[in-house]
């Protein structure tokens, strides 16, 4: 086997405890939502300020705008106000106050990045690339979310990060997102409720709706429908479901990269949002787009979903449909293949598949395309990212479970024009946990969603034993000459 030279850089990316987000905490019993508001209710207004003015100085500096949130968190329990008098603005933050707590995004973790070109170059130098680096941050509850870096990699292959800032914001959750009626009823059609109740809802409705749109075609339903059916009820329920599945975020201009936290918003991800691939996408007229797939994780089922963004401002978050949407590790390609989608899977926890489709958000008919080979990767093997183009084929990096639940990053050459031919694989692992990347949450873990070529330099950035992340770079001739022996 040829040799490799693996150069690991000299940074680490850490776990911070100081970033924090603002999120409600309201008990599940009206009981003491009622008590606590009688409580804060029951305070003069000269003491009413005195203890905002005290959470303030104690909080403030610690948010951007602190008090919208709590503002907005005042908004959830207002339906449990058993006073019809005009409240002080004061009191009604302290009484946000009451119901919020602070929430640390990466307090255990910070861990399985990718990496993509920043889709704004200017001003970079000839030979360097600016890049955009996603991260699963893992907090209390095991609840994951998605951050951003952003750093430079420099003509001679030297990599920097940029300053990382001390806040981190959530999107605005557009009120009002749009939706495409064909994918909504293959979804509808997939969970079995592709009944009259569901026509019904869906008949008045055009190829493109609002959600707006929708909820007035549910209530028109419910109100023209006698007698309700658990039937009907089920189905309204479902289709409410799937349409807060289906939603679009934004972020403020004004915000640095690593002030942006995409955060659960649907309950099929109640639970986490995990392991983004994301990958910069071409298509045939040249126009790009940034794709992701992700792990949606409500505590009990796990849900593959897709994310939409030309500018990591403005997102769109899909949930997607077809046979082959199962499993976890869904890694697309950065263009099409003969006019179609092309999509790295694992169907059966244990294998690597391919499947193709004319749809990015539609997929079926998945092939088995790599199955465990060596050792350490005979327990099951995936794909570590989207596949990069080289012109000796498509590169696969993939990661391999071995004894004692060992995770090792290797790879794979497929044909360019036929990426369901397998022409090159590894035997030994490039990348293998040793050392300090043996110790973490847990043990014995290399792992990375998403690499790029600059030149003939493989950037892999990649997780240590589920807590951290470092970034190593490998010599593109030394791996194919590999990958080809």
């Amino acid at each position: 086997m040829t040799h490799i030279m693996l150069c690991r850089h000299e940074m680490t990316l850490l776990p911070e405890s100081a970033r924090v987000i603002l999120r409600p905490f309201i008990p599940s019993s009206v009981h003491r939502i009622t008590t606590i508001l009688g409580r804060a209710l029951a305070l003069s207004e000269e003491e009413t300020t005195r203890d905002l003015e005290a959470v303030l100085q104690d909080f403030d500096a610690r948010h951007f705008d602190i008090e919208s949130s709590l503002l907005a968190n005042y908004e959830r329990v207002v339906p449990h106000l058993f006073t019809q008098a005009t409240l002080s603005r004061a009191r009604k933050l302290l009484i946000g106050a009451l119901f919020s707590g602070e929430y640390a995004l990466e307090s255990a973790a910070l861990f399985n990045p990718s990496i993509v070109p920043h889709p704004v170059q200017e001003g970079v130098p000839e030979g360097a690339l600016r890049f955009i680096m996603s991260l699963r941050a893992t907090g209390e509850g095991h609840i994951s979310s998605i951050e951003f870096r952003t750093g430079l990699i420099a003509a001679d292959g030297n990599i920097s990060l940029d300053p990382v800032s001390r806040f981190v914001s959530v999107p605005d959750i557009d009120p009002n997102p749009k939706y495409k009626k064909r994918p909504f009823l293959i979804k509808l059609h997939e969970m079995g409720f592709d009944n009259s109740h569901t026509a019904a809802v869906m008949e008045s409705l055009g190829e493109g709706f609002t959600r707006t749109d929708l909820d007035r075609s549910v209530a028109h339903v419910r109100r023209e429908t006698r007698p309700i059916s658990q039937d009907l009820t089920s189905a309204l329920r479902c289709i409410q479901w799937l349409a807060d599945s289906n939603y679009e975020i934004n972020f403020s201009p004004k915000l640095a990269m690593s002030e942006r936290i995409i955060f659960p918003v649907s309950a099929n991800e109640s639970n986490g949002i995990e392991d983004a691939r994301f990958v910069r996408f071409t298509e045939d007229d040249r126009s790009v787009v940034y794709y992701a797939t992700y792990t949606a994780y409500n505590g009990h089922a796990i849900l593959p979903q897709l994310i939409e963004t030309n500018d990591f401002l403005n997102f769109r978050v899909l949930t997607l449909t077809g046979t082959a949407v199962q499993n976890k590790g869904m890694a697309l390609f950065p263009r099409r293949i003969d006019g179609n989608y092309a999509m790295l899977s694992r169907q059966d926890d244990e294998n690597l598949s391919i499947m193709f489709s004319d749809n990015p958000h539609y997929w079926s008919d998945s092939k088995v395309l790599l199955r465990p080979v060596e050792l350490w990767e005979s327990v099951k093997i995936g794909n570590c990212g989207s596949p990069i183009e080289t012109e000796a084929g498509w590169l696969v990096l993939t990661h391999g479970v071995g004894p004692m639940r060992k995770y090792c990053i290797g790879a794979a050459l497929l044909d360019l024009h036929d990426p369901t031919k397998v022409i090159g694989r590894l035997r030994e692992p490039l990348l293998v946990p040793e050392g300090t990347a043996r110790e973490g949450y847990v043990p014995n873990v290399v792992y990375s969603c998403g690499s790029l070529l600059l030149g003939r330099e493989l950037i892999l950035p990649y997780a240590v034993s589920d807590r951290a992340t470092s970034i190593a770079s490998v010599n593109l001739d030394e791996l194919l000459a590999a990958l080809r022996t």
